[in-house]
């Protein structure tokens, strides 16, 4: 079974992107964020053309939004608020190997904005996030249920997820108030970051770069905000990883890139 996500940052206006990326990867089940359209104007036909039957969709006018998209039935499809808030950041679906989340976790500002949570709402909303996350998966689910967790988590946990771990410190995505949150969320169901389990954690590894660099292959600075993480009755069945670089070379890309993890049950 291949699973794939991505910020698409508008499923409408790069739908060819990932009709091309479908057709040449196959992936069984796709989970996009920021698809950015309500969702009576989701491209339903096209997903349908490509074998995706059966979808599970959450938008609203202009931000964030998230979908599953899958080849075989699912169950039980749920859309959660969270931080009080209806913005279509989390939603599930059960297979019959395991259950799947799709989160978009919030930015917490854009790239000049203060790590603050007393000056910067964002950033607070951010953290509170995160902290809710934490407590609502430690208290619904055990860490013997199979689970998958994916989604742009907008946080870039350690050392070489990021271009320079010393420059980020005080920049969002990287900064000791996000990283140590992740960590305790991660925890909360002893989730297995596939990136430590299919990557040398001395390597560098991204999947996001700015739209501001002009040429983001030569600079390379780039992070891992993308996120596909499992509790521990799937890791017998992990198979393989990959990050599809090349999609950051696509006409008028998304500044993320599909993240793939494959399974065998």
């Amino acid at each position: 079974m291949r699973l794939l996500t991505w910020n698409i940052n508008s499923v409408r206006l790069r739908i060819g992107l990932v009709a091309q990326i479908c057709e040449e990867y196959q992936p069984d089940i796709v989970c996009l964020q920021e698809t950015k359209t309500p969702d009576e104007f989701f491209p339903h036909e096209k997903f349908e053309e490509l074998g995706y039957s059966y979808r599970h969709i959450a938008g609203m006018k202009g931000y964030n939004g998230v979908c599953v998209l899958a080849k075989q039935p699912f169950e039980n499809p749920q859309i959660y608020p969270r931080c009080g808030q209806d913005d279509c950041r989390h939603i599930s679906v059960q297979f019959p190997e395991f259950e799947i989340h799709n989160l978009y976790i919030p930015s917490g500002g854009s790239g000049g904005d203060e790590p603050d949570p007393f000056n910067n709402p964002k950033f607070l909303h951010k953290l509170d996030f995160v902290d809710e996350m934490t407590d609502w998966f430690g208290k619904n689910y055990s860490a013997d249920t199979p689970m998958i967790a994916v989604g742009d988590f907008n946080i870039a946990p350690y050392e070489h997820d990021v271009w320079s771990h010393k420059q980020l410190l005080k920049v969002i995505s990287h900064t000791p108030d996000e990283t140590e949150r992740l960590e305790k969320m991660r925890q909360s169901l002893e989730w297995i970051d596939t990136r430590t389990y299919f990557v040398d954690m001395d390597k560098k590894c991204y999947t996001w770069w700015s739209y501001r660099n002009r040429d983001w292959k030569k600079s390379n600075r780039g992070r891992r905000l993308d996120h596909i993480w499992v509790t521990k009755p799937l890791e017998p069945h992990l198979s393989g990883h990959n990050i599809l670089t090349h999609a950051r070379d696509f006409e008028k890309p998304s500044d993320h890139v599909p993240v793939i993890l494959d399974l065998k049950f």
